[in-house]
């Protein structure tokens, strides 16, 4: 049977920039993983050019504020809501819309703390195979001579954070001194764990995933830092996202067989912490070729200019019809596509 859509009434759950209140001992990239203006109206838009009816909701306490004044009358949510602070801020929005029974788009509350949390996601990516880097997770009161086993030279980044936050050139560290100093400045000033990882030197790619029943992956994307793509002791960080400096190369010009490799790990990847709707995830492949998980990221940044939706043009797509795909497979996995079975 022909699958239809109608026209949902759609609620839309956000952060935005604009609403981060910070301190003054917050780092410079606090609210870095927070959506703008313009991604919000891109993603209205969006659906609207598929015959829906949107509801802009905000975060968790807008949601929590429309519920009990019993606002919230829409028939799905789409959410991309990234919470504000603490280890569970992603699946806040995810587990009100269970509470309350509301169907939504994307991962639920329980894949969305897995994930942020970057170790526990490594643990899933190890018992079901897929490779990711050697690591080990730290605190101020860890004893890192006993805790490296790796040797170096190592990566420092955050436990609980994305969009590249807490990284900058100092994060390879190639001896304890500068271990020490790289894991007391993401403990402090981002108050969690430090998460440190042998470094793969090589290159760095990203593939993002749509769907469900079969997901279905992306051409793959390769970064290149000042024109360069073997980017060897080079790395993805904060200040080339603040500077715009990093070019995403679609499709990456990269044999057939590494392409269909890295795919196939995303697709494992996203399978494994049970994504649902779309996501993306991140590697880096050593200068053997071999490629390793570095993270998934669920609620990948869906602005029109994002890297998420870099393959429009190879797959002949517009950025519209992106999300309404995002949406459709939802709403089928849902049951709410007229014609379709949940799943």
């Amino acid at each position: 049977m022909e699958q239809k859509n109608m026209g949902k009434i759609i609620g839309i759950t956000y952060d935005l920039k604009s609403d981060w209140q910070g301190s003054s001992d917050d780092p410079v990239d606090a609210a870095a993983e927070l959506d703008g203006h313009k991604t919000i109206e891109c993603l209205k838009t969006a659906l609207e050019s598929a015959g829906h009816k949107i509801v802009l909701i905000g975060g968790a306490r807008q949601l929590i504020d429309r519920m009990t004044r019993g606002e919230a009358k829409v028939e799905v949510v789409f959410n991309i809501s990234e919470g504000f602070k603490g280890r569970n801020r992603e699946s806040q929005v995810p587990a009100i819309l269970d509470l309350y029974n509301i169907p939504f788009v994307g991962a639920d509350a329980l894949t969305l703390g897995v994930t942020l949390d970057k170790v526990v996601a490594k643990k899933c990516f190890i018992a079901d195979g897929i490779p990711t880097a050697r690591y080990f997770k730290a605190t101020l009161e860890d004893n890192l001579f006993e805790l490296n086993t790796i040797g170096f030279p190592l990566f420092v980044k955050t436990l609980n954070e994305g969009t590249s936050k807490g990284i900058t050139q100092a994060s390879r560290v190639e001896n304890f001194q500068q271990l020490k100093a790289q894991v007391e400045r993401i403990c402090r000033n981002y108050k969690q764990p430090a998460l440190v990882e042998e470094f793969i030197k090589g290159t760095e790619f990203t593939v993002g995933v749509i769907g469900n029943n079969p997901p279905q992956a992306m051409p793959v994307v390769q970064y290149a830092i000042g024109g360069e793509t073997r980017l060897g002791n080079e790395f993805y960080s904060y200040d080339h996202v603040v500077e715009k400096s990093v070019e995403y190369i679609c499709p990456a010009p990269i044999d057939e067989k590494l392409a269909r490799r890295l795919q196939d790990l995303a697709l494992r990847a996203y399978k494994s912490v049970d994504c649902r709707d779309f996501g993306r995830v991140d590697f880096r492949v050593d200068e053997s070729g071999n490629p390793y998980v570095l993270e998934i990221n669920p609620l990948p940044n869906l602005g029109p200019d994002d890297v998420f939706v870099l393959f429009a043009k190879v797959k002949g797509m517009s950025y519209n019809q992106i999300i309404n795909k995002i949406m459709d497979e939802a709403l089928t996995r849902l049951g709410l596509m007229e014609g379709s079975l949940k799943q």
